[in-house]
């Protein structure tokens, strides 16, 4: 007796709407089973299925993999804006910077929903979305005091702190033991190779990991804000002198909104309207993206706040952290970063990087600074050493495929490596040259592949590079190799990564379309993986 196949379960939920391919069978299936499939049937609206979210099991700890706002490479409006009708902890997502760096402590969706779930009351500690992050917080923050809005978190006995060097509020000591200029004489970069002492931190990492530095700020500016304050620089601050808790206490850099509210309060006429206008967001005059500390308190020339009102309206000195450029395999006891000394020009005062310049110069060989291992969370060596890996660094973001090169030859590690790496002038810019050129001497590096945007009148980049090898980029991914990118997250990155798009459609004979979704398969299977900031 022949059995007649069961009819299709009708598709009621649509494909935009915001579930995973299980969670919409689910749901197809869960809704076929509560209405009458003999009658006319109407999908649900996008809309409509976003609000039975709640019913749906998991869906409160959706991951959101593949919302469409993680790209590094999308503004903040841009991002509000597909976040739209999203829940309130994917909007507070949405408003972070997008890079999973680790330097708030969390990574993006974590730092989210800690602020969700009451957990976490500081909302300034994305460092690379800055202040346009902080605000877009706050102004989330607003919904979620309501009524209802969220639970409140349970008073529970607080968690023990993380182990000794593992997280941001529970650094260790390392010692500076060395640094020398990777640039030759000429370069106009400024690029360091630090080395720091491990010893009596006990302090593990892996190749993949990233080091989170606390620096201090630079003396002179903090002796140019004393002075524009006006006040002694011996001045009680909670124990510590003013001198000491402007050093390695608070941001000096960019001025925060509340010292704009400060400045308002001690002022008036078209100087108030001016600081309240910059509080709130506004740039009247045209600069209010390059206002430090300093120059904040230069624009309202004559403010003298009280010393401890002005330190409270600042933010907390963050750390930085950075990709760790060594194996521990074949520098024991050490940690090794690749640090660009960041200094710029504006309004005639030349601006530091804050951690960069002291790592660059502040400190000195024997001296101590605060540290602590960022475990990396999708970014490491595939399992397999037998599987090729293709890394590409321009510039500081040969950082980590330095520490790869280093753990596969103390592994013997079989699988072939490919470095694609690049920057401005070959004869002075090619870090880590002769161990480099050793290694592909030796056979270790099986490919090298440079690029130099300044060497003629033609600028390349790694991307161009990529295009040029595209037929045998193809033949490494079909043998299953893994890609890795390091550095810039606003251009190079997503070039790079348009780059790989553009080779798989030409050299795999599919469409755009399909080379797009393959690259997003490699993505998921973790094949391609970013360090990006």
């Amino acid at each position: 007796m022949s059995v007649a196949p069961r009819p299709p379960i009708p598709q009621l939920i649509p494909e935009s709407a915001p579930f995973s391919a299980e969670q919409r069978t689910w749901l197809n299936g869960f809704f076929a089973g509560l209405v009458s499939l003999e009658g006319s049937v109407t999908p649900l609206s996008s809309a409509e299925s976003a609000a039975l979210m709640p019913a749906l099991p998991g869906a409160a700890a959706e991951d959101d993999d593949e919302a469409p706002w993680h790209d590094q490479t999308i503004s903040i409006n841009d991002r509000m804006k597909l976040a739209e009708g999203r829940p309130l902890r994917r909007r507070m997502m949405a408003a972070m910077a997008q890079q999973d760096c680790g330097q708030c402590g969390y990574n993006c969706q974590d730092y989210s929903n800690a602020i969700f779930a009451r957990k976490e009351e500081r909302l300034n500690l994305c460092v690379p979305g800055g202040k346009e992050t902080a605000r877009m917080l706050k102004e989330l923050y607003r919904d979620l005091e309501m009524p209802g809005a969220a639970p409140l978190a349970e008073k529970t006995t607080p968690a023990p702190p993380a182990k000794l060097g593992y997280s941001r509020d529970n650094p260790v000591v390392a010692t500076l033991a060395q640094r020398h200029r990777l640039n030759k004489d000429g370069s106009q970069k400024e690029t360091w190779h630090i080395e720091l002492d491990l010893a009596g931190t006990e302090l593990a990492y892996e190749v993949g990991d990233s080091l989170g530095i606390y620096p201090i700020n630079d003396p002179g500016l903090v002796d140019a804000v004393i002075a524009a304050l006006g006040a002694p620089p011996d001045f009680p601050i909670g124990g510590r002198t003013l001198r000491e808790t402007l050093s390695d206490g608070v941001s000096l850099s960019p001025a925060p909104d509340i010292l704009f509210q400060l400045i308002s309060f001690l002022t008036g006429g078209d100087r108030r309207k001016t600081a309240k206008a910059i509080a709130s967001g506004q740039d009247p005059d045209g600069d209010a993206a390059s206002l430090d500390v300093l120059a904040a308190l230069q624009k309202f020339d004559g403010i003298r706040p009280d010393p401890e009102a002005f330190v409270e309206a600042l933010d907390p000195l963050q750390p930085r952290v950075y990709s760790i450029s060594s194996s521990p395999k074949m520098n024991a006891g050490r940690v090794s970063l690749t640090v660009d000394a960041v200094r710029y020009e504006i309004t005639k005062r030349i601006r530091l990087g804050v951690a960069s310049t002291f790592l660059a110069g502040r400190i000195e060989p024997g001296e101590r600074v605060r540290v602590y291992v960022q475990k990396a969370q999708h970014f490491a060596l595939p399992a397999d050493p037998n599987k090729p890996i293709i890394m590409i660094g321009p510039g500081t973001g040969i950082a980590p495929f330095r520490a790869f090169l280093q753990e596969r030859l103390a592994t013997n590690a079989p699988g072939p490596n490919w470095l694609y790496f690049g920057h401005q002038r070959s004869d002075y810019d090619f870090f880590y040259e002769e161990e480099l050129k050793a290694m592909r001497k030796s056979g270790h590096l099986t490919r090298l592949t440079l690029a130099w945007s300044r060497d003629g009148d033609e600028k390349i980049y790694v991307q161009n590079r990529m295009r040029d090898d595209g037929r045998d980029l193809w033949v490494w991914l079909e043998r299953g190799a893994h890609i890795y990118v390091c550095g810039d997250a606003l251009r190079m990155a997503k070039d790079v990564e348009r780059a790989l798009i553009d080779v798989v459609a030409e050299h795999g004979k599919g469409s755009p379309e399909d080379a797009a979704r393959y690259v997003a398969e490699l993505k998921k299977n973790d094949r391609y993986q970013v360090d990006v900031y």
